[in-house]
């Protein structure tokens, strides 16, 4: 049996319209991943990833607790302003040879000048280099960045340089151990104290063949990005800041006695810890702002911290030697952090339920990289935390692109109106108030409040445009959110002043809007006495206002060409309240003045606690029907909410 006629294909060109068709939707669907990761490459080569980790490092290091530097056989001899006072700067030799006596007398098994003495001072100069090349306790410092040499005759066995490692940022966290392959005399002056003190040079010894264990720094180690980890550097370990035994020159010189065991078998700094002369660090402790304050440290206190740390290696087990990951590892974690993000955006049905899940996931790697920072182990948190939160909000970007279209589309339109609040209240209400696009036009029984600033022209010759607007706007910053506070819409700035309408689009009920215009207004009397007190204070001129608040039927509705939309609200009641703001303007007796008309007044709850003045029935300009106004002098509850001045509870 024959078949039947086969089914015509689609003519090659269509088909390949069709393919091309859904490459470019694929294509189009990829664009947030490529903007994500393109976003991601800016970022991890840019310094605000390493920022961001090192943020993290000095909050974590200044909550933790540290040990105090008593611990240690270290003692500090600051040369602070008291010294300065008493001895001049810079200080003589004599001076310090004979302080250097004393601690020698006094049973130091080493000591070092972290001053530099290249050049003698006083005419005592011999005196100190005759002792530090004989007294083998002696250690001179000396700088390799700006080329400052060691005490002259100091033998290359007790001579230490004393350069600081300081992050880009000005904060010291690192510390240079050791170089090795230099010759004698460059070794750090923590390490050359801690050879001279003990006698044994074991631990330069390891440095030098490469055994001692780390972990040594390495250019993406923890959170820093190519990082310049020449020698053997580690993350100082802080002792409390302060807590090293601290005596001044003249303590040492006999104005106050030492305790000998602060002295004998210690290892005794002395440098300067007067601020003025600005050898001061700033450090982790220091930097954080969420941590205590602390004061800058001085540099004798920095090697003083270094020269801890370095003892503390000899121990077994070091629990506060920092840790760090690998580079490689640190990738790795990034690029699985990227991976359960898109997952995570991805996976599950609810776009709310995936931004709980994904919020969950960096809540805990925070929490972790916290809790394993705060035990001493380092690991850089700021690529694995974007990673995550941008390829998932990558993901929510492809699946919400529908809804966000229509989204945008629809604040567009609303956004053209004058108060960004029409946008914010209406978007859960669209269906039933747009139409085509559109606010379809409604009647509307609104209260309208217009206001006007008085005698503009004159203020305005007085000061410059910027002052002018400057001004301008400091009572408009108080009046519009007293206005919105209460539910009110800000429809239009009239130049130096505006109009407001409560209960268009949205209303509280008439009642509710009346009340609520009538205790913005109020709201606004009391912002225009207190921002007057502070003109006058400021010698600027004092600021008038006139108010007109009336309650009537408008026509509201989206207004203009598809360029230009606009929520407007057009009719009497706007016509009445602008009459009213303008109404005989020679009878305003306050800076305040606000008149309400009988339309608003006769809706007001009854027994409100407010003094009024009656004008009367008064023709205005375009109304045929004569208006009974009545002028709001103020709330007669002086104790009033500043949320409701009408308030009528108890």
């Amino acid at each position: 049996m024959a078949n039947g006629p086969a089914r015509a294909s689609p003519p090659k060109s269509v088909r390949d319209r069709l393919r091309l068709g859904r490459l470019a939707d694929g294509a189009r669907s990829l664009v947030p991943y490529g903007a994500a990761a393109l976003l991601l490459l800016a970022l991890q080569r840019s310094p605000i990833n390493e920022t961001l980790n090192l943020l993290l490092y000095d909050l974590i290091t200044s909550l933790r607790a540290a040990p105090p530097g008593t611990d240690r056989p270290i003692t500090i001899v600051g040369i602070d302003e008291s010294d300065l006072a008493t001895y001049g700067f810079p200080i003589d030799d004599k001076v310090l040879c004979e302080a250097i006596d004393r601690l020698d007398a006094g049973g130091a098994v080493a000591i070092g000048l972290d001053i530099y003495r290249d050049q003698g001072v006083g005419p005592d100069q011999g005196c100190l280099r005759e002792r530090f090349r004989s007294n083998p306790r002696l250690v001179s410092i000396f700088n390799v960045a700006e080329a400052i040499g060691a005490v002259p005759g100091t033998p290359p066995e007790r001579r230490g340089f004393n350069d600081l490692v300081v992050d880009p940022d000005g904060i010291m966290r690192r510390d240079l151990v050791h170089v090795a392959g230099q010759d004698e005399a460059t070794v750090s002056l923590p390490l050359r104290l801690l050879e001279v003190g003990t006698g044994q040079r074991n631990l330069r010894q390891r440095l030098d063949r490469g055994t001692e264990p780390g972990p040594w720094l390495e250019p993406e180690s923890g959170g820093y990005e190519a990082l310049d980890a020449a020698g053997f550097q580690q993350m100082l370990s802080f002792h409390r800041l302060g807590s090293f035994h601290l005596w001044s020159l003249q303590d040492v010189l006999g104005r106050r006695p030492i305790p000998s065991d602060q002295i004998r078998g210690h290892i005794v700094l002395i440098g300067s810890t007067a601020p003025s002369l600005r050898d001061l660090f700033s450090v982790p402790q220091t930097r954080s702002s969420l941590g205590a304050r602390q004061r800058l440290v001085p540099g004798v206190e920095i090697h003083a911290h270094r020269l801890a740390a370095l003892m503390e290696r000899d121990r077994a087990s070091d629990p506060r030697r920092l840790r760090t990951l690998p580079g490689w590892l640190e990738r790795t974690a990034e690029v699985l952090a990227v991976v359960l993000g898109l997952l995570l955006g991805e996976a599950f049905l609810l776009l709310r339920r995936s931004v709980i899940v994904v919020g969950l996931v960096a809540g805990l790697m925070v929490g972790g990289a916290v809790a394993l920072l705060h035990n001493f182990v380092w690991v850089g948190l700021s690529m694995p935390l974007i990673g995550l939160i941008t390829m998932a909000g990558a993901a929510w970007l492809r699946r919400g692109a529908s809804s966000q279209k229509q989204r945008q589309q629809i604040e567009r339109l609303l956004g053209q109106t004058t108060s960004p609040a029409v946008a914010r209240q209406l978007w859960n209400q669209r269906d039933g108030l747009l139409s085509d696009g559109r606010f379809e036009g409604r009647l509307l029984p609104v209260t309208v409040l217009m206001s006007d600033t008085c005698q503009f022209t004159s203020v305005s010759e007085r000061l410059s445009p910027g002052e002018l607007l400057a001004w301008l706007n400091r009572g408009m910053a108080l009046f519009v959110p007293a206005i919105t506070r209460r539910g009110g819409m800000v429809n239009k700035f009239t130049g130096d002043g505006l109009l407001a309408v409560f209960g268009a689009p949205l209303s509280s009920g008439l009642e509710a809007d009346a009340k609520a215009a009538v205790d913005a207004a109020l709201a606004i009397q009391r912002d225009v006495a207190r921002l007057n007190q502070e003109l006058e204070q400021e010698g600027l001129p004092a600021m008038g206002l006139r108010i007109g608040v009336h309650s009537g039927a408008v026509l509201a509705g989206s207004m203009g060409s598809t360029e230009r939309l606009e929520y407007a609200v057009i009719g009497d009641a706007v016509n009445c309240a602008s009459r009213l703001e303008s109404l005989q303007k020679e009878r305003q007796t306050n800076l305040c003045r606000v008149l309400v008309s009988s339309s608003t007044r006769d809706l007001l709850p009854a027994g409100l606690p407010l003094e009024w003045l009656d004008w009367g029935s008064i023709a205005v300009k375009g109304r045929a029907e004569r208006l009974r106004i009545w002028e709001l002098r103020g709330s007669l509850r002086r104790d009033s909410a500043p949320e409701s001045a009408l308030a009528t509870g108890p």
